[in-house]
């Protein structure tokens, strides 16, 4: 008997990896079928979500779309990335570097607006590049975002512990690790408090979207009055001095500034996950722009302002980087502040993780639909209305990151992965506008969107590497010309219904330029672990991905056909009779 299930088994293998093989041979025609195969705003919202089973349920309104945006982001950013930029890159200027990276953000969230009007599904950046340049580029869009999300999270996570151990007192934010020796540098404190927040708030997020949301305003709000706390004190007890000693507004120079805002601009991630929301929030049309939009002025001003009270409170090269507001309170003297700010920063962290997570889940589970990655991570559970597999399967992994991994291995990675998806969208937004929309060439939007970004690597190049004066004129005044030249040329028309983005192309072609011009102010190294993450990306969607996408779409022909024959049959009988 176990000889005979044995050879069962055998057989069972020799004809998955025969089949397998069979499909890897047909791999360049699948390619080229489906790489590019996009699909129809109405084939989104309708055929592909009824892959998940049962539809997520329409229950936020416009203010919980707003406290969303603002409590992904707020905590993210002022509590992980400010203390490291002011220190060793900015300066007393690092409130300049959170304007340049919030005006960058504030063009990409218009083109998410757009987007997400039009096309409300939870997919975010990977629906609306699927549907606009393709499977592969919005699956190479989608892996990028979870990527953020996943390291992200895992970051902010540490970030907890570093917050909630000062506000019981501990002065060294390690004291709640747990060291062990023989493992690699960076990976080798164990941080339990990390996975016990990140699994608690995956078992939250399973329950309820509405709930989650609730507990996430009620933080949100009790966040910002805690934000107007640190602001006012910040303010009170600073010194205007310490904006200029010891060496000046910008002690390491304008180029460190820019440098700074690429860095900081991990603290806009969660505006996105607003956008994920599409599908669970009632009237999108209007709501959608003022949660989206709204949450990215707000929070930052907020940035500003907190960065600012740092900076007046302490000279910049005494800033801590790990906790460093609940360190600056207790430089001044004022220990009791410094317990209050460690726990309220560590309140501010879990509303942020917990917008974060909600979204990772929802990009995950659209991917999904679209059997990029295995079927059972679209599924919807009827009773919750949340994409329980994707919420389980991210929380274990985010969870996994935290317990190792430092936050400077993880920031400047996060960082590249941001903008290379909001500079895809930017781009995206032209193209949907002037060739599907407005009907023009292809050929002479894509033209322009090439010169554009060269235009903008032109410019960044010039600034990073000062070679030659000329650079920068020449290659900044090439791009306004061109765009002025597209604008008064190619004509544009805006959607029917819904809100559009004003003044086209001016704010997604400046959105590319920014896009572009931070991301050359990263380290070489980023660049390297970003390849080969791009180069995995690539190899999955060629042995898995556009295998499993043909499958799923020749099976759903097949079943179209099999409709369409059922319901002609009884039409011939009908003739028969009559």
């Amino acid at each position: 008997m176990a000889s005979i299930q044995s050879t069962s088994q055998n057989n069972k293998m020799t004809i998955f990896f025969s089949n397998y093989l069979h499909s890897l041979i047909q791999t360049p025609h699948k390619l080229r079928k489906r790489m590019l195969a996009t699909w129809t705003p109405d084939q989104e919202l309708n055929q592909v979500r009824q892959r998940s089973g049962a539809d997520m349920k329409r229950k936020l309104k416009w203010y919980d779309l707003v406290a969303l945006g603002v409590g992904g982001m707020l905590g993210v950013g002022v509590f992980v990335t400010t203390g490291k930029v002011a220190r060793d890159y900015s300066g007393p200027a690092v409130f300049v570097s959170y304007i340049i990276a919030g005006i960058s953000a504030l063009l990409s969230s218009l083109c998410y607006t757009e987007f997400s009007v039009q096309i409300p599904v939870a997919g975010g950046a990977f629906s609306y590049l699927r549907l606009t340049f393709g499977e592969y580029v919005g699956f190479f869009a989608g892996a990028n975002i979870l990527m953020e999300y996943v390291l992200s999270n895992a970051a902010v996570a540490r970030s907890f512990t570093d917050y909630l151990s000062l506000a019981f007192g501990e002065n060294n934010p390690n004291s709640w690790r747990v060291h062990v020796e023989g493992l690699t540098k960076d990976y080798d404190n164990l941080d339990f408090p990390a996975v016990a927040l990140i699994l608690l708030l995956t078992l939250c997020l399973c329950h309820s979207t509405k709930e989650s949301s609730m507990l996430n305003l009620v933080m949100t709000v009790l966040h910002v009055i805690f934000f107007g706390f640190i602001i006012i004190a910040g303010f009170y007890v600073g010194s205007p001095k310490n904006m200029v000693k010891p060496s000046g507004f910008a002690p390491y120079g304008v180029g460190k500034i820019l440098d700074g805002a690429a860095i900081v601009y991990f603290s806009y991630i969660g505006y996105d996950s607003a956008s994920t929301m599409a599908e669970e929030i009632q009237n999108p049309s209007t709501s959608l722009p003022l949660g989206i939009v709204g949450s990215v002025v707000i929070t930052s001003v907020l940035y500003c302002l907190m960065a600012l009270s740092l900076c007046l409170m302490v000279p910049y090269n005494k800033i801590q980087e790990k906790a460093s507001y609940s360190v600056a309170f207790h430089s001044i003297g004022w220990e009791w502040a410094s317990n209050v700010v460690g726990a309220g920063a560590s309140l501010g962290i879990v509303a942020s993780l917990l917008v974060a997570m909600l979204g990772q889940a929802r990009y995950l589970c659209v991917i999904g639909r679209a059997r990029l990655v295995p079927s059972w991570l679209a599924k919807v559970h009827p009773s919750t209305g949340t994409p329980l597999n994707a919420t389980l399967f991210l929380g274990v992994c985010t969870a996994s990151i935290a317990l190792f991994t430092e936050l400077d291995i993880v920031i400047e990675m996060i960082s590249i992965g941001t903008l290379s998806v909001f500079y895809l969208v930017a781009n995206a937004l032209i193209y949907r506008r002037y060739v599907i929309i407005s009907k023009n060439s292809p050929s002479q939007v894509l033209l322009f969107l090439f010169l554009l970004s060269a235009s903008a690597l032109g410019v960044s190049l010039s600034w990073k590497l000062k070679q030659e004066w000329w650079g920068l004129p020449l290659f900044g005044g090439s791009t306004i010309t061109l765009i002025v030249f597209f604008h008064f040329t190619v004509p544009c028309l805006k959607h029917p219904s819904g809100w559009s983005m004003p003044f086209m192309p001016w704010p997604p072609a400046l959105s590319i330029v920014l896009n572009v011009f931070l991301t050359t102010t990263l380290k070489m190294k980023s660049f390297q672990r970003f390849a080969i993450w791009a180069v995995s990306l690539t190899l999955f969607y060629i042995f898995y991905g556009v295998h499993s996408t043909y499958q799923a779409e020749e099976m759903e022909r097949v079943v179209e056909e099999v409709n369409m024959s059922t319901s002609v049959q009884p039409n011939k009988l009908d003739l028969q009779v009559l």
